[in-house]
């Protein structure tokens, strides 16, 4: 029989994530697919305390600020749009009340602080080597200082675009190891590069910007124990490799395309042990969708029984793990 596409054959991590341990994720919106699947499975997990951030000088800077512990003041924000914003931060974190956004961000800093601390895996998902100078004024305390995480749709005249080297890369990566390793020495960390295309860079310049990230990725990957690269980005350009797999905007894999890089993540990068759980959790997640014809009828009634006893069961295999939500779910509470 003819073989129609090249699969990609992705063998298993010599270390693995298990239910016991807390994953840390940071990056472009690709991140929130894998999150989302690791909340469903019940992972402890937290992603994004500053929002969606895609390239690697925001990553890094965002991650030392929580070792740093930085609290953010009135001088770190700017009005534009009747709202108050900061450069390090997604737009979800833009209020107009200056007071209130200073605490959505120091309270996601505390947040961050205290979870990094503890946390066993740290998964950065890097979604482009560009990146945006701020050209109004100058920030001289620290390099790269003047790259902003997010426009927050202000005029594109008013930033210096600028394509960093695999070298700059690389050199922020290494730096932000060394800050890890000293504060948590245990942290495991996995790389993978977004198979989202950035097109309004342009195809070239996204293919430019895609292979930086990948050579300096697999520079500190090869260099450096308890560091990982899962190839998302291959499993979706390289093993599915069609348009089929994009929504609708040909810029974004689809649902099918997510499922079988969350498929193949949990594969490579979960421990078998953990793996009964995970099919438990998908029945339930199945039940928690389904819509009864006929709340007040015995069958939808005795639905409800079965699968609150699945999870109360679920609740004494695990102790470790919280199913309140779903207990609350099911019992009707």
């Amino acid at each position: 029989m003819t073989n129609f596409r090249l699969a990609l054959n992705i063998p298993p991590f010599p270390q693995q994530i298990n239910h016991r341990q807390n994953i840390f994720l940071l990056g472009s919106c690709f991140t929130e697919h894998i999150s989302r699947q690791l909340t469903n499975n019940k992972f402890t997990v937290l992603e994004n305390p500053n929002g969606i951030l895609f390239n690697p000088v925001s990553i890094a800077r965002s991650i030392i600020s929580y070792i740093e512990q930085k609290q953010y003041d009135d001088e770190d924000l700017f009005y534009h749009n009747e709202l108050w914003n900061s450069w390090d931060h997604h737009s979800r974190f833009s209020h107009p009340d200056k007071q209130h956004a200073l605490q959505q961000i120091n309270d996601s800093q505390r947040t961050a602080f205290l979870y990094l601390k503890q946390a066993d895996w740290l998964i950065i998902t890097l979604g482009t080597a560009f990146v945006y100078e701020w050209t109004e004024h100058s920030f001289p305390l620290y390099p790269y200082t003047n790259v902003v995480a997010n426009c927050h749709k202000i005029p594109q005249d008013r930033f210096r675009k600028r394509l960093m080297s695999s070298e700059e890369v690389f050199t922020i990566l290494d730096n932000l190891r060394y800050r890890l390793t000293l504060f948590n020495p245990n942290i495991k960390i996995i790389y993978t590069i977004s198979p989202v295309r950035h097109t309004r860079d342009g195809l070239i310049e996204n293919n430019r910007s895609k292979a930086t990230l990948i050579q300096a990725v697999h520079h500190i990957v090869e260099k450096f124990e308890n560091h990982f690269y899962f190839p998302a980005y291959e499993l979706v350009i390289d093993d599915l490799r069609d348009y089929r797999f994009y929504a609708e905007d040909m810029v974004h894999p689809n649902y099918l395309a997510t499922a079988y890089v969350w498929e193949n993540f949990a594969t490579a990068c979960i421990d078998p042990s953990s793996h009964p759980l995970m099919k438990e959790m998908e029945k339930v997640n199945m039940a928690m969708k389904h819509r009864p014809f006929n709340p007040s009828s015995e069958a939808h009634r005795q639905f409800l029984n079965s699968s609150l006893t699945r999870i109360q069961t679920l609740q004494k295999q695990y102790p470790f793990l919280n199913f309140s939500e779903e207990i609350q779910y099911f019992s009707g509470s």
